[in-house]
C-alpha cells in the first residue's frame, strides 16, 4: 500500500520541482503597464512602436544581463513580455540593420569600442554566462558606417585569480566559422573550431 501511494506521489513531486526550477530567474507575468510600473518601476527606455504600442524596456546593463521587454497596447494592456538578451533574440540581429533598430531590439548597451583600421564601431551586451571558469560573456554587435556588418561573442575569465583577457568568435551563430581570434592568449588559428567549445585556454 506504501509502496503504491509512494510510487504515485514521487512523479507529481518531481513535476512541481522542476516546473520551480524553470521558473527561478524569470520575473512573474505582468498583465497591465500599471503592474509594470509599480513592480519595476520607471523602464530605462520607452519605444513607440509602429502599429500605437509601446515598449517599455528594462535593461540591467552594464552590469546586468537580462533586458525585459514589456510592450503594451492603448489600454495598458500588457501584450507581451520577453528578455531581449536570451539567445532566440539576439539570433534576429541582422546585417544591415541600423544602429537604432540593433538598440530597440536589445536595450541599452554596455559599451562601445572604436577600431580606426577597420572602421568598426562595436557595440557590446552582457550576456548570460554559460562558462564555468569565465568571468562574463558579452554579445558583440560590430558597425561600419552606422550599419550591422557582423556579430561575435566575447569572454572575460580569470584564471588562478588573475584576469587574462578576451576573445572574440568570427560569426555569432554559425556551428563553424573561419578567421581569427584576437586579445591575449587567444593566437590565430587558421581551423575551424565549434562556437560550443569556447574558452579554451591556449
Amino acid at each position: 500500500m506504501l509502496r503504491a501511494m509512494f510510487a504515485r506521489l514521487v512523479p507529481g513531486l518531481l513535476l512541481v520541482f522542476l516546473a520551480g526550477c524553470a521558473g527561478i530567474g524569470k520575473p512573474p507575468m505582468l498583465l497591465t503597464e500599471e503592474e509594470v510600473l509599480s513592480r519595476r518601476g520607471a523602464p530605462t527606455q520607452v519605444f513607440d512602436n509602429a502599429d500605437g504600442t509601446r515598449t517599455l524596456a528594462y535593461s540591467t546593463q552594464p552590469n546586468g544581463h537580462t533586458a525585459w521587454m514589456y510592450q503594451v497596447d492603448s489600454a495598458g494592456r500588457v501584450l507581451d513580455q520577453f528578455d531581449a538578451l536570451e539567445q532566440s533574440n539576439l539570433a534576429r540581429v541582422r546585417v544591415g540593420m541600423s544602429v537604432d533598430e540593433v538598440l530597440r531590439m536589445l536595450g541599452t548597451h554596455r559599451s562601445i569600442q572604436r577600431f580606426v583600421l577597420s572602421g568598426e564601431e562595436v557595440y557590446d551586451w552582457n550576456v548570460t554566462n554559460e562558462w564555468p571558469g569565465v568571468r562574463a560573456t558579452r554579445f558583440n554587435v560590430h558597425f561600419v558606417d552606422g550599419e550591422v556588418v557582423r556579430t561575435s561573442y566575447s569572454y572575460e575569465y580569470v584564471r588562478d585569480g588573475v584576469l587574462m583577457g578576451m576573445g572574440h568568435g568570427w560569426w555569432a551563430y554559425d556551428p563553424y566559422f573561419w578567421g581569427p581570434r584576437w586579445g591575449w592568449p587567444y593566437p590565430w588559428r587558421p581551423w575551424p573550431h565549434r562556437v560550443r567549445h569556447w574558452p579554451h585556454f591556449w
